[in-house]
């Protein structure tokens, strides 16, 4: 469907700005019309796809952020002509969406496994229909103009098709490949996870200090017949392989190379030398466990280890089981590794045994009251320590078998785009992380141990080989005939899938090669710093190796926005925002403008509901002003170039139109959106709807309607972007329409500033606001009328008085300006431009009493802001503060400092 060519007719705006209605009507209008999707065959194509959110999940504060900073670029880019695509879908989010089905499941006193895997899958399909859509509503409610007729989702059949091929592709190129390593593994879920979905907590626990006996009579320099090792998880020691020390230690270096025989098992590992044993902490010595610990794994890789021969104590739901050198006694296996249900694990089957033998350290706690000093068992400690971010367990470092894929062979390209700037990322302090990250990137384990996702398409034979392949048939036919296959069980992580998104989502490689042609690369993508690793690397990787080109041309990070103490939002926490809430208290537009408003390369945004209800009072006055306009006879432009004008006041808001659409160009170019919402945030609110309507009233001759009417239609387009509700309904209630704002065109005001103008229209700004503030600062009613005196004014300031004695009269309540001296008596002095006016003041106030006032406050102030620059100039204070004390610290210095010197002028202007 092309551009909306329905007429759209004016009418009277109500007294009243509401949202509510507003918000539901356009986006109805918009989906229905299909100005979402890209239309415009002959335009240059712009397009960015949107980081597709769990089908889970539903709409948060970060994707609040996230996809009106999207929408904010695409409402931009197809206001200036582009043919604008904006990619949508979901993610089928394997871990959480077997886990939701599963919940219901529980709920009905039923489970998974009381199914085969295609009924399961299919259940979960049935949930998707009816539950699964819950964000993408929530997306159409902050008005998201994203191209639902496209909408896709991971599992889709071309997507899916598209996954397999590009595992098939790899394997065959040999860059995916099933090897044995330590994953994270989540033993309630029974699945390995992602990095990304581990979250580190601090856990009170114990640091446990035993000692390893050395073998065949070996003692050390010191006599010892033993090394004492220190560790956290004493049950591991079950399937300890060596005692790593500190080459360059002088204590060991005796015994690198001998054994010590292991207490509980009787096994003989070696004492090895290596650089992970830090002679400063502790004994210097470390247990060392490969099959049980991501450091261990590869102190033991370096020592000779072969993976295959690394030592797994532990099943799928961390229960002790037997190891291969068949060393573990009896009593230990079954066990789960921590106490669970009243009921010893192996961590406390372990310390009680190597308590019994005499062979754990004591330490001193802390003395009671009476001073005496008890032995404990072990250190307390505060440990980091991994749980499933949905499991909800202790996350099990656990050795088994993955497919990989080739992470290092596949970063060198996009390590290369952006060093060469094919890739640019915004903001470019993020691109020393890229790089380190991606300079040592480790393999990227893609398996996941669950029944919904994208089965892996590989079969195991009877003959003992495992055939990849994108069909059964196609495995049966390289197999070839009487072998038996069976499919892989497991399924793809569903950040490999979505590394896809940007060519998949397409139509790649079977459907639409032309639109593959015309959006791909993308131009850009908008995400959170947090998946850089996760989504973003892997897109750039996917991208340049199966479509050779850059998934996108710039890469914008925002930070995450945080609660108004800046600190992380967390259920727990209880301090997590709802943004429906917000958009059902203020308006979508209000939260949209805050998000734009706060959203500064490099930095979180933190959370400020006040500010959030100031935008809606911003567009409030917006709606206000335009009624006042419609009122006055002003409707909308029928004009894209500015009007004709001969007054000061209409050149210089033609002006103002000028530098804010320069303005939001430059930092829309440069990804500054608050720059950019400050920069139309100004033209409406100070000079639009503040001065230039002050300015005009009463004077609504056909230019000043003409040009009146262009500027706010100005207004509504560059601020449609940002608010795009309630400007498009304002566009529609003020003049008669042939497209609606969304499709309209960017400005093309053909127009310059004029200097002489905006000179003049500064000066009477100047003049009416000084004045205003000086009668707040001596107490003087607003209303109050005065004169004032310049004896020698210059030619440029004689004119601009000599021109606007209406406005002079009305809005700075001067009754005459004198080219002559003032009257000898009490008098005060009001800058505007290059003029010092003298305003008398006898008989209108106490003169020295005010000065009294005056300088006591000032002096106080300056009291304040001296003794809180002390606090602040301490580097004590600085450090050892809470942040939280520290803003507050100087934001009270800033407000006494701005107070003393407000104070200071108006002492100097009484003289």
């Amino acid at each position: 469907m092309t551009e909306d060519s329905t007429q759209i007719d004016s009418a009277a705006l109500d007294k009243t700005f509401d949202p509510t209605g507003i918000e539901a009507k356009w986006y109805a209008h918009w989906e229905q019309g299909g100005l979402f999707r890209p239309a415009r065959p002959d335009a240059a194509p712009f397009t960015i796809v949107n980081p597709p959110p769990n089908v889970t999940g539903s709409l948060h504060i970060g994707h609040a952020l996230d996809n009106t900073l999207q929408d904010i670029v695409i409402r931009y880019e197809r206001l200036r002509g582009k043919d604008a695509l904006w990619v949508v879908g979901t993610d089928h989010a394997g871990i959480a969406t077997q886990m939701v089905v599963e919940r219901q499941m529980e709920a009905r006193q039923d489970k998974r496994t009381n199914y085969t895997r295609e009924a399961f899958i299919q259940k979960v399909w049935e949930w998707k229909a009816e539950s699964g859509g819950t964000i993408t509503g929530q997306l159409r409610r902050l008005g998201c103009s994203m191209d639902w007729s496209r909408e896709q989702f991971t599992m889709d059949p071309h997507f899916t098709g598209a996954v397999v091929k590009v595992f098939v592709d790899l394997y065959n190129e040999g860059l995916i490949y099933r090897d044995k390593r330590l994953v994270n593994w989540d033993p309630k879920l029974k699945t390995a996870i992602s990095d990304l979905e581990v979250e580190t907590q601090e856990i009170q626990g114990g640091f446990w200090h035993f000692r390893y006996p050395l073998a065949d009579g070996v003692r050390l320099a010191d006599g010892r017949d033993h090394i004492v090792v220190a560790t956290t998880r004493p049950e591991t020691m079950l399937a300890d392989m060596a005692v790593a020390v500190n080459g360059e230690d002088p204590r060991y270096q005796s015994v690198i190379g001998k054994f010590v025989k292991l207490p509980i098992t009787g096994r003989l590992v070696p004492i090895v030398a290596d650089d992970h044993a830090d002679p400063e902490l502790g004994s210097g010595a470390v247990k060392i466990t490969p099959g049980h610990d991501f450091n261990d794994f590869e102190v033991g890789r370096r020592a000779g280890i072969a993976a295959a021969d690394m030592l797994n104590m532990f099943d799928a739901d961390a229960n002790v089981v037997q190891v291969t050198d068949g060393l573990i006694p009896a009593e230990y296996l079954g066990l789960h590794r921590f106490k669970r249900d009243g009921v010893d694990g192996a961590r406390e089957a372990v310390v009680a045994a190597m308590k019994a033998l005499g062979l754990l350290v004591l330490h001193p706690g802390k003395a009671d009251a009476e001073g005496n000093i008890p032995m404990l068992e072990a250190e307390a400690r505060t440990i980091q320590t991994p749980f499933g971010d949905r499991g909800g367990v202790v996350i099990e470092p656990w050795l088994t078998d993955q497919w990989y894929v080739n992470a290092a062979e596949l970063a060198k390209a996009p390590i290369e785009a952006v060093k060469t700037g094919a890739i640019e990322i915004v903001p470019r302090s993020w691109e020393k992380t890229y790089f380190n990250w991606m300079d040592n990137i480790q393999p990227w384990c893609v398996s996941r141990q669950l029944w919904w996702g994208h089965q892996i398409p590989a079969w195991y034979g009877d003959d003992g080989q495992c055939y990849v392949a994108e069909s059964e048939e196609a495995a049966q036919a390289k197999a070839g005939p009487g072998v038996v296959l069976t499919r892989d069980s497991d399924v793809l992580d569903t950040w490999f899938s979505s590394a896809l998104w940007p060519f998949a989502t397409l139509g790649w490689p079977d459907q639409t090669p032309e639109m593959v042609a015309r959006h791909y690369p993308n131009d850009l993508l908008i995400s959170g710093f947090d998946i850089l690793f996760f989504w973003c690397a892997r897109m750039a990787m996917q991208g340049m190796h199966f479509m050779g080109d850059v998934p996108w041309k710039r890469l914008y990070l925002h930070g995450l926005v945080r609660a108004s103490d800046g600190q992380k939002m967390s259920k727990s926490k209880g301090n997590v925002v709802d943004p429906l809430g917000l958009i059902d208290k203020y308006g979508a537009d209000a939260l949209r403008f805050f998000m734009a408003a706060m959203e500064s390369q490099g930095r979180d945004v933190k959370m400020d509901e006040k500010r959030v209800e100031g935008y809606r009072n911003f567009a409030t006055k917006l709606w206000n002003a335009a009624r006042f306009c419609q009122s006055n006879g002003i409707t909308g432009s029928t004009s894209v170039a500015a009007p004709a004008a001969t007054s000061a006041v209409n050149k210089w808001i033609i002006g103002e139109v000028v530098e804010t659409l320069a303005a939001i160009d430059k930092t829309m170019e440069d990804m500054r959106f608050d720059a950019a919402a400050a920069a139309i945030y100004r033209l409406v609110w100070n000079q639009f709807c503040d001065w230039y309507i002050e300015l005009i009233k009463g004077q609504f001759d056909d230019e000043t309607k003409a040009v009146a009417g262009w500027v706010l239609d100005q207004i509504l387009v560059m601020l449609h972007p940002f608010m795009p509700f309630v400007t498009e309904e304002l566009w529609e209630k003020l003049g008669t329409r042939d497209t609606a704002l969304i499709v309209s065109h960017w400005p093309k005001p053909e127009a310059t500033v004029d200097a002489e103008a905006q000179r003049e229209v500064e000066w009477l700004i100047a003049l009416i606001g000084n004045l205003r503030g000086a009668k707040v600062e001596l107490g003087l009613a607003p209303g109050a009328r005065l004169e004032a005196y310049l004896p020698e004014p210059s030619a440029t300031t004689r004119g601009i008085i000599e021109r606007n004695p209406g406005a002079i009269d009305r809005l700075a309540r001067l009754s005459a300006i004198h080219f002559a001296p003032a009257p000898a008596g009490a008098a005060m002095q009001v800058g505007a431009g290059d003029a010092s006016l003298i305003v008398p003041l006898e008989g209108l106030i106490d003169v020295a009493a005010e000065k009294a006032r005056l300088a006591k406050g000032m002096a106080a102030s300056q009291k304040e802001r001296d003794s809180l620059d002390k606090r602040l100039s301490n580097p004590a204070f600085v450090e050892k503060a809470k942040p939280e004390a520290i803003d507050k610290a100087r934001a009270d210095h800033a407000h006494h400092s701005a107070e003393a010197e407000r104070l200071a002028a108006a002492l100097a202007r009484l003289g």
